[in-house]
């Protein structure tokens, strides 16, 4: 009986001679390539059927596992899911401009806290406060890293150790099982429900106002509506109550938005600018939802509150960095210019892309989709409605079109899950959706269609399913 030959290794400094791992030293650095080639001998040397493997396959393959070793954790991916503020694959797409003056404040020192006029230490907020006055109407504002931080100074700053009085059809959960309830809870506010869930009055909030009372607060349902037998308090009605006690009246966005979305032939979303008219002492908004800017929570409102909030030291852990207040301004600025406002700001674009345009880059797509997949799937153009995401017009969607993949014959119960675990294992990701028993792409958030389609030769999709 003949025995399987043993592998017998050549030494660590004979494969790190080989043109692979010269390249890898180059690449990795001698130690990293060394122990990279030290770690594909020991699996060798497991194996006891292995007979002798060249010196250049080792080498390859301790280059191949240092180059998966680098490669980045966040990386880009194509987002065919239709949802396009998907909290997940990162929200709001950057415009040009954003992106460039990111890329410059990276490069170099930056007067991110310093008045280069005056020569003394200046205030980051400043950037962008001037911006988002002008735009919005609001006496002032502040910075901070996302909305529900906003949310949370606001409480902290007003409504510590007191009443925050809430309508309880507004407690809202937002992405990540974070709740209205506990933000409160950690600013050290006391929640005061008042309503029920579907129907709330004035009388309510003004029967719960007390001397523990630290402010009204309405609560923008994003994600969520409430409809049938219902009934809410308008926000200038509360803002009249608030004033009578002396009382912060906050009006909560989430999302927020600068812009009618109504010009563009979409729902009409309450603005910033219709909060602070409606009487809001406070509103706190994103800016890469509905704004299309960088992560960020700002809140803009009266002079005097906004000086509250920025003196509390909660403000300085919650601040922005120099990347997000450069992408912040730039994105801003866009808004000077509302005519052009949809060509230039990724987010807009994305969603006012008409049916007709993206059914004919599916037609253009189709193709090449087929052959990719093989015999084993058909692939056929569909309609389907895109969703704006990320807690944003819950019920507004957008008529889309898209491309689906379907076993041409029986399957196996994985077989759809095998082929989208395919295309993810792309080099550039390719995230749709399972539907109906189909694997769908809505190309609503696919702009550049050559990169999509360059990479459908690298398809292997029998190594991801089985047919039945």
């Amino acid at each position: 009986m003949n025995r399987p030959e043993r592998f017998h290794p050549p030494s660590v400094d004979e494969v790190l001679r080989s043109p692979h791992c010269e390249l890898a030293i180059a690449r990795h650095g001698r130690q990293a390539a060394t122990g990279a080639v030290r770690q594909v001998l020991e699996r060798l040397r497991r194996d006891q059927g292995v007979a002798a493997v060249p010196i250049d396959s080792i080498a390859e393959r301790a280059l191949a596992s240092l180059e998966e070793r680098e490669r980045p954790s966040q990386r880009p991916v194509i987002n065919l899911t239709g949802t396009v503020l998907h909290t997940n694959l990162g929200r709001a797409l950057l415009a040009e401009e954003a992106i460039e003056a990111v890329v410059a404040v990276m490069r170099a020192p930056s007067n991110l806290e310093y008045e280069i006029a005056a020569g003394q230490r200046g205030e980051r907020d400043a950037h962008v406060r001037g911006l988002i006055r002008e735009l919005t109407g609001a006496e002032d504002a502040v910075l901070v890293n996302n909305n529900a931080a906003a949310v949370l100074l606001v409480l902290n700053s007003f409504a510590r150790e007191r009443e925050a009085i809430v309508s309880r059809g507004e407690l809202i959960e937002i992405g990540g099982a974070f709740r209205m309830p506990d933000i409160m809870a950690r600013a050290g506010a006391v929640l005061r429900e008042v309503g029920t869930t579907n129907r709330t009055h004035l009388r309510d909030y003004a029967e719960a106002i007390g001397p523990q009372t630290g402010l009204l607060m309405k609560v923008h349902t994003s994600n969520y509506l409430v409809q049938g037998f219902t009934a809410e308090v308008e926000p200038v009605e509360l803002a009249k109550l608030a004033r009578e006690h002396g009382l912060p009246f906050l009006d909560d966005l989430g999302s927020g938005t600068l812009v009618d979305f109504a010009r563009w032939g979409l729902r009409h979303e309450k603005t910033v600018q219709d909060a602070l008219k409606g009487g809001a002492d406070l509103v706190t908004f994103s800016g890469d939802k509905l704004l299309g800017g960088p992560q960020a929570g700002i809140v803009a409102g009266r002079k005097d509150l906004i000086a509250k909030l920025a003196r509390n030291p909660l403000k300085r852990a919650l601040r922005l960095d120099k990347l997000r207040l450069a992408a912040l301004e730039a994105t801003l600025k866009l808004y000077r210019d509302p005519d052009r406002l949809a060509q230039r700001l990724p987010t807009l674009r994305l969603f006012t892309r008409s049916a007709a345009e993206l059914r004919a880059l599916a037609e253009r797509l189709l193709p090449a989709l087929s052959a990719a997949v093989g015999t084993d799937w058909t692939a056929a153009i569909v309609d389907c409605s895109s969703q704006i995401g990320s807690g944003a017009l819950p019920l507004e969607t957008l008529p889309s079109a898209g491309l689906s993949l379907k076993p041409s014959g029986k399957a196996s119960g994985s077989a759809v899950e095998g082929l989208a675990a395919a295309f993810r294992a792309l080099p550039l990701p390719v995230i749709g959706r399972i539907s109906q028993g189909a694997l769908l792409f809505d190309l609503r958030c696919l702009e550049d269609e050559a990169v999509f389609a360059s990479q459908l030769g690298q398809l292997k999709p029998g190594t991801h399913h089985a047919l039945a």
